[in-house]
C-alpha cells in the first residue's frame, strides 16, 4: 500500500511494533482528552486564501537560533527510538541532515550524543531532563556540547511523569537489548522492572521534582548554548522565561503525556507569541501532521514547528527512508499550502491569512 500522507505511517507503525511499545509511543495522558484536541484543534483553524498572486517561486527557507535550515519543519526529542527500529536516532539523524533541518536528540535516546553526531555534519538540538544529581547534567550538557549539538531544549513539564495509563497496564520498560545510551556510564541507563510503569518510576527515583525557574539561570552558567525552554503554555510563564534568558520558547504539552484537559498546544499558541512580544522566537509542537498545520502554526506567530510521533511511527515502518518520507510530504504539503494561500516567502506568512474559532465568533456577533 503506497503511504500518501504522514498520518497513514500510523496504522503500519501499530502492525509492526510489539503492542508495548507502539502503546508508548501513541498514548497520551489518562482520558487522552488533550491527545485529541491537539488534533482537532488544527481542524478547527480555516484558511483565508489570497488569489492572483504569482507563486513560481516559493521559498519555504527559514533561519532558527541563526541557524538556515531548509524548512520550519524540525524534529522533536522521542525518546528510545530503537524500540521502533534497530537504526533508531541514528536513521532520525540522517534523515533530517539529508533533509537541511534540525533534529532534537531526547535525553533518553537509545543512541548516544557522540554516535549521533558520528553520522555526519547537521544542525542538532539536545533535549535535557534535569536529573536530582547536577554532576549528571552538567556531564551531559558538556558532552552534547562537545559533540557539536548547537542548542540545549530544557523541558519543564516533567517534575513528575504524566499517568499513561496504557504503560500501567503493559508494565512497560525498556527492552533489555537497549539502555538509554547518555546515561550508561552512570549506572542510569537501565530500567528496572516495575508492578506499573518502569518510566514512571524510573522518573521518580532520578528527576528533580524541584526544577525552578533559577535553575534555568544555573544552566546558562555552565553552557554557552542558547537554550529553548520546552513546554510554555500561557503568557504569564512566556514572560518568566524571557526574564531567565531563555533564547526561544517551545509551547509543548509533551504530546499530551504529561497533564491531561490542557489546551491544544496550536490554541495556546497566540497568547504565548503576544506576550512574547517579538522578543525572542515561539516554536510548536503537538499535533502537526499536515502541511496545512504547519502553515496554521506560522500563521499564528510561531517560528517553526517540531513532529514527534510522526518520525517514530515512519522509522518502525521503513526506517530513515520513512522518516526522510514524512519530512518530504510534510514539505510538500506546506508548499502547496502557501502557494494555494498566495505566500511565496515565509515572511510572509501572517494571521490575516487564517480564522480561528474566536475570530469567527467576533464577525457573528458584529453582524
Amino acid at each position: 500500500m503506497e503511504i500518501v500522507n504522514v498520518s497513514e505511517y500510523e496504522a503500519v507503525a501499530k502492525q509492526k511494533l510489539p503492542k508495548m511499545v507502539f502503546d508508548y509511543y501513541a498514548s497520551g495522558a489518562e482520558d487522552q482528552w488533550t491527545l485529541k484536541e491537539n488534533r482537532s484543534a488544527f481542524e478547527r483553524i480555516r484558511f483565508r486564501p489570497r488569489i492572483l498572486i504569482d507563486v513560481t517561486h516559493v521559498d519555504m527557507a527559514t533561519t532558527v537560533l541563526g541557524f538556515k535550515i531548509s524548512m520550519p519543519i524540525m524534529i522533536a526529542p522521542t525518546a528510545m527510538q530503537r524500540m521502533a527500529h534497530p537504526e533508531g536516532e541514528l536513521a532520525t539523524a540522517r534523515a533530517a541532515s539529508a533533509a537541511g533541518t534540525i533534529m532534537t536528540l531526547s535525553s533518553w535516546a537509545t543512541s548516544s550524543v557522540e554516535e549521533v553526531a558520528s553520522t555526519g555534519p547537521g544542525i542538532r538540538f539536545f533535549q535535557l531532563y534535569v536529573y536530582k544529581d547536577r554532576h549528571v547534567v552538567a556531564q551531559l550538557v558538556r558532552r552534547a556540547e562537545k559533540a557539536g549539538f548547537k542548542a540545549i531544549a530544557l523541558t519543564v513539564d516533567t517534575p513528575r511523569l504524566g499517568r499513561r495509563e496504557a504503560d500501567i497496564k503493559n508494565r512497560f520498560t525498556l527492552p533489555p537489548h537497549l539502555t538509554l545510551k547518555n546515561f550508561e556510564g552512570l549506572d542510569l541507563g537501565k530500567m528496572d522492572k516495575s508492578t506499573d510503569s518502569g518510566l514512571a518510576s524510573y522518573v521518580a527515583g532520578q528527576i528533580d521534582r524541584s526544577l525552578s525557574w533559577k535553575d534555568v539561570k544555573w544552566l546558562q552558567t555552565i553552557t554557552k548554548l542558547p537554550i529553548l525552554v520546552k513546554g510554555v503554555l500561557t503568557a504569564e510563564d512566556t514572560r518568566l522565561a524571557i526574564q531567565a534568558g531563555a533564547a526561544g520558547i517551545i509551547v509543548s504539552n509533551h504530546g499530551a503525556r504529561q497533564l491531561d484537559y490542557v489546551s491544544a498546544t496550536i490554541s495556546c499558541l497566540e497568547e504565548v507569541v503576544k506576550a512574547a512580544q517579538g522578543r525572542i522566537p515561539v516554536f510548536l509542537d503537538g499535533g502537526v501532521r499536515r502541511g496545512t498545520d504547519v502553515f496554521k502554526a506560522l500563521a499564528l506567530g510561531a517560528s517553526g514547528i517540531f513532529i514527534g510521533r510522526p518520525v517514530v511511527y515512519a522509522l518502525a515502518a521503513e526506517g530513515e527512508a520513512g522518516v526522510s518520507k514524512v519530512l518530504q510530504m510534510l514539505r510538500d504539503e506546506f508548499e502547496l499550502t502557501m502557494a494555494l494561500s498566495g505566500c511565496c516567502s515565509v515572511r510572509e506568512i501572517n494571521r490575516n491569512y487564517i480564522q480561528t474559532e474566536t475570530d469567527m465568533i467576533r464577525s457573528s456577533s458584529r453582524l
